[in-house]
Order: structure tokens, then sequence, then C-alpha cells
């Protein structure tokens, strides 16, 4: 038995010079603690202040007022056209004409070509293609004068955003003093307006900036993630559970264990190279798809399903087992009907955690290919697509000012994603979770 210690050796100086030492350490130490703490809440507040301060004009999308006459002497007569010639006589049309007559009419002291191509430039070179499917929707409208708001050039979109200054000779500035008189006219008539940006979340890839949108990535994300969980969460809980309740205990089982860890920590690109490996050379599959992307990060998450999922059996008591065991329950049944069920709160959140990585991983989806320009929203699994963290890298890389705000506006979307998914897993665990 050890000594006890004398009532009198705690109340001596040496004592309590060593017990205040030790109190001023733990308060140091905690300190340090609420100093690390605070830090990091600072690096996130600034990370998320940058980016919602930069990406909320992305929702944002400034319009132009247009009196359009549709001359009948430029589209002719689609209403006579058979349908299924309308797509190539509408391809004929000089649609940029009806955009310049609209501005004409609003600006008539306008001449000479360079100011007509300047003040056409107010507007984005996207609405001949509004024009013409309105036309192509409606071939009634020909002959006709329509109001439309249609969308303002990039550089005219950050002006009204308060992105450029309004002078003319201040640094920075990309439009002369022409064009912000005819801007400032625009405003005063109640014919430049902003409004919520919708296209910004239905739309795909586009070249101009003010066009540019998330939809065709979000497609994509879902086509791909809907793969990778089809693949990689049934083979990985059949795994789990084969090597949890069924595996022998050998040398060989405690190789595949060893390779299932060691798999979990491989760099994401090397997943990338298998899958442009496997499924694009050897297997030939479409390049670009949701298919081959989901395949990939399939393999990439199936590790990681493994683990989580083999950890959620391992937490069910032994007593559930053999209680089942013990009523006559098969190997099949007692892992069927108690050991899954009671386990599922850990493998679904394993699962959607795994998932969550799959959606913000890039460099996979580089190596198969899918950093492709894609401008039409993917409608299967093969059509070619984009996904968001590799559009969010393209626009990165793009040196225009107008992509500024489409990079942190594509990067709040994800991180809206992100935490939907984070969100469903805590949810899950909650509603499933069993306390013994």
């Amino acid at each position: 038995m050890s000594e006890r210690i004398p009532a009198a050796r705690w109340s001596s100086e040496p004592m309590r010079r060593r017990l205040r030492r030790r109190h001023l350490v733990e308060r140091r130490f905690r300190r340090l603690g609420l100093a690390a703490v605070g830090v990091a809440l600072l690096a996130l507040v600034t990370l998320l202040g940058s980016i919602v301060g930069n990406g909320w004009s992305a929702f944002v999308r400034t319009r132009i007022a247009l009196e359009v006459f549709f001359d009948p002497a430029l589209i002719g007569s689609l209403a006579e056209v058979p349908p299924a010639q309308r797509e190539a006589r509408a391809s004929e049309v000089d649609w940029a004409a009806l955009v310049r007559a609209a501005l004409s009419r609003q600006f008539p002291d306008v001449s000479g070509r360079r100011d007509l191509r300047a003040l056409v430039g107010l507007v984005s070179v996207g609405v001949r293609s509004e024009l013409r499917s309105f036309v192509l929707a409606d071939p009634a409208l020909v002959g006709r004068t329509e109001t439309l708001w249609v969308p303002a050039a990039s550089d005219v979109d950050a002006l009204v955003k308060g992105q450029l200054p309004r002078d003319a000779e201040a640094e920075g500035a990309r439009l002369s003093a022409q064009e912000l008189g005819w801007i400032a006219a625009l405003e005063e008539r109640g014919r430049l307006t902003r409004s919520f940006d919708w296209s910004f979340l239905t739309s795909g890839d586009s070249r101009e900036a003010e066009l540019a949108g998330v939809g065709g990535a979000i497609a994509g994300s879902l086509f791909i993630l809907l793969v990778t969980l089809a693949v990689a969460f049934p083979l990985g809980v059949a795994a789990a559970v084969y090597l949890e309740e069924f595996a022998p205990h050998n040398r060989w089982t405690d190789l595949i264990e060893v390779n299932i860890n060691n798999l979990a920590a491989v760099p994401s690109i090397v997943f990338g190279l298998l899958g442009l490996a496997v499924f694009l050379n050897a297997m030939a599959l479409p390049r670009s798809a949701p298919i081959v992307g989901g395949l990939t990060l399939a393999l990439m998450t199936l590790p990681t399903i493994i683990i989580t999922g083999r950890s959620a059996i391992q937490a069910v008591p032994p007593s559930i087992r053999e209680a089942a065991r013990g009523l006559g329950a098969s190997p099949l049944q007692v892992v069927g009907h108690h050991v899954l069920p009671l386990g599922l709160p850990g493998i679904l959140t394993g699962t959607i955690i795994g998932m969550a990585r799959a959606l913000g991983e890039t460099a996979p989806l580089l190596m198969i290919g899918m950093v492709a320009f894609v401008v039409d929203v993917p409608r299967g699994f093969a059509d070619a697509a984009t996904a968001l963290p590799v559009q969010i890298y393209l626009w990165a890389d793009t040196p225009e000012r107008g992509f500024v705000e489409k990079v942190s506006g594509a990067i709040m979307v994800l991180l809206a994603f992100l935490i939907l998914m984070n969100g469903t897993a805590i949810w899950l665990r909650q509603k499933f979770e069993r306390r013994w």
C-alpha cells in the first residue's frame, strides 16, 4: 500500500507552490484552447463572409426593357413554315437587327456604326437566342411589338451592382462616358432593373458571364451521386457484413482489412487514373458521362463505407446476437433481423459522409475528362456533363471579371449541398439510434 501523505505536507509552502504551478499550467492550457477555437471561428467567419460577400450578386441579374418589333421583313412568316423546318429557317434570321432596331428607337440620336455597336453592347449577346426561342415557341409574334426584359451585358450588370465605378476616368472603369450616359437614361426611364436570377440555378455553362449558370453542374452532380450510391452502398454494406460476421479470421482476411484501410487513405487522383484505365480505356464507356464519374467515385467511397459499416456493426452488443441465436435464428437471420437494423444509423451516417466527400472531389473527375465545356443540362447518365467542383475550377481559371461572382455563387451552392447532406446524416442518426 502507498504511504499516506500527512495533511501537514499539503499545507506546506513547497506543496502550495506546486499546486499554484499546476493550476497556472491548467489555466494556460485552457486559454490556449479557447484561443485556438476563437482563431478557427474567426477563420470560418472570414471565409464564409468572403464567399457570401462575393457570391450573393451571382443570384441577381440586371435586365433591360426593350420594345421589340418582330419585323416580318426580317423574320418572314414562320407560321406558314412546317414545324420541322422552322429551326432551320430561324437560324437564317438576323436577330441582332431586331435588337439594334429596338435600342435605336429608345436612343434615336445615336448614329454611326461605332456608336450603334457600343449601344448594342449594353445587352447580352444571349438576347438573340432568347428572341429566337420566343418566336419559335409562338410564331404569332411576327408582326407584333412586345416589351421584353432581356439580360444586360456583364459590365452593365457589374456597374449596377456597384462592382465598377460610375466615373469613366476612375481606375478600373470599363465603360465609356457615353455608355454611362445611356445606362443612366435607362435607369431614369425605369427600363433597367434587378431581379432574382433563377437561370443561374437552371441553365448550363456559357462563355458569357451574365448567361453562365450551375444548372448543368447541379444535374451532373446529382447523376454522379446516384450512380455512386447505387454502386458503393450495397457493395460496401455487404463487404462490411461479411468481414465482420462471416469471414474467418486468418491471414487473408487480415490482408484484406489492411488493404481496405490503406485504400481509404489513397489520394483521390489515383482513383481517377484507375477510372481512366478501366472505365474509359478498357470498357470504352462515354467520356465526360455521369456514369463514368459515378463509378470512379464509387471506387473511392467504397473503403469509407466498409470501414464505417464495420464500426457500426461492431457497436451492436454481442448479447443481441446471442439472444437471437438462443431463440433459434440462423446466422443470416441474426444479421438481417437484428444486427443490420441496429447498426443502420452508423452505416447511413458513414455512407452520407462518404457521399459528401465524393461530392466535393475534383481530381478524379478531371482525370476522366469531366472538365469539358458543357452548355446543355444533362438529361441522362450517358450525356456529357460536369460537376459542381469542376465547374468552380473552370470558372476560377477564367480571367473575366463577371466570373468572380459566379465562382463564389457556385461555392455557395456546393456548401448548401454539403450542409444538407451532413444535416441529413445527423437527423438519420438521431432518428434511428438506440441506446442500451
